[in-house]
């Protein structure tokens, strides 16, 4: 039985085949996924990807409803369920058990063929990635995901390439986990994060520019800076400010490292940017700030 090609709103949803055909040729070059404890694997990591990718693509509401799937579509049952079907119980305990290191190794492949395929956009600001952080709401028996008093959650650190708009790299941590520190392990060396105000850290910026790893960072209005070079703005730019600066407080927490500092306000929201883009007009550094909400 041939799976039908949905469409939902303006966009066409492909069929399951077309979108795991890549996924298939990496999967004899992906590590093994063995059992933790005595009993063998009743789903290995295959079907359990394929499941996963199915319930999504199909837009299933629960576990329940997707195991109901792969025991009464025909589809389901040829291409997507362990040859002799799975139960309730042993889907859960693959979820629990789910492969996470092959989990890992497929997205770096997929995101590193993509990479190579994919049109760049925006190539004047050269490799620019998105990084932030997001809660993920999680059950009490996560143990490991410490947020607050009866409040399970964690948090996706996830970098997202805005030339190919596709994610890039994503980490996982309990809810309470720092996200700044992620940014090294998130960018390159020659690539510029764009980040919002929570990543401001001093300390951080001369890190990053130490590791040549280049930001454009929003920061808190009130930061104490000190001028060291005022740079010209035309008379018909929006920039209000655009300079090169120490941040902090003296002696204190300030920048050991010059940063740019660019200054303008859209409606009646005010944004003070820092970077380590010496190369680009402050119009472009404004600009490629923009991008992250794009």
């Amino acid at each position: 039985m041939p799976q039908v090609v949905r469409i939902k709103g303006k966009h066409q949803i492909p069929p399951f085949r077309k979108l795991w055909k890549p996924v298939n040729q990496l999967l004899p070059n992906t590590p093994a996924l063995t059992s933790r404890g005595n009993r063998p694997l009743q789903m290995d990591f295959e079907h359990h990807l394929k499941a996963l990718v199915y319930y999504h693509l199909e837009e299933r509401v629960s576990a329940q409803d997707l195991l109901q799937e792969l025991r009464e579509n025909n589809f389901a049952k040829q291409y997507i369920a362990p040859p002799k079907g799975i139960e309730k119980s042993s889907f859960s305990e693959a979820n629990n058990e789910r492969g996470l290191e092959q989990f890992l190794y497929i997205f770096e492949q997929l995101y590193n063929q993509a990479h190579q395929t994919l049109p760049t956009q925006y190539s004047e600001f050269g490799e620019l990635i998105a990084i932030d952080g997001s809660l993920i709401d999680g059950v009490l028996s996560m143990t490991w995901a410490d947020y607050r008093k009866g409040s399970k959650k964690a948090k996706s650190h996830l970098g997202f390439d805005i030339n190919r708009s596709i994610p890039r790299k994503v980490y996982l941590t309990d809810g309470k986990g720092d996200e700044r520190p992620f940014v090294s392990k998130i960018l390159n060396p020659g690539q510029t994060g764009i980040m919002d105000r929570y990543y401001q850290r001093h300390k951080s910026f001369d890190l990053w520019q130490e590791e040549k790893k280049h930001f454009i960072c929003r920061i808190r209005a009130n930061t104490i800076k000190t001028c060291i070079k005022t740079n010209d703005i035309p008379k018909d730019s929006f920039i209000s400010y655009d300079a090169i600066v120490l941040l902090g407080t003296p002696g204190g927490n300030q920048t050991k490292k010059q940063v740019r500092l660019v200054g303008y306000t859209i409606g009646k929201k005010e944004y003070w940017i820092a970077t380590d883009r010496f190369d680009l007009t402050a119009e472009q550094i404004a600009a490629a700030y923009k991008l992250r909400w794009c």
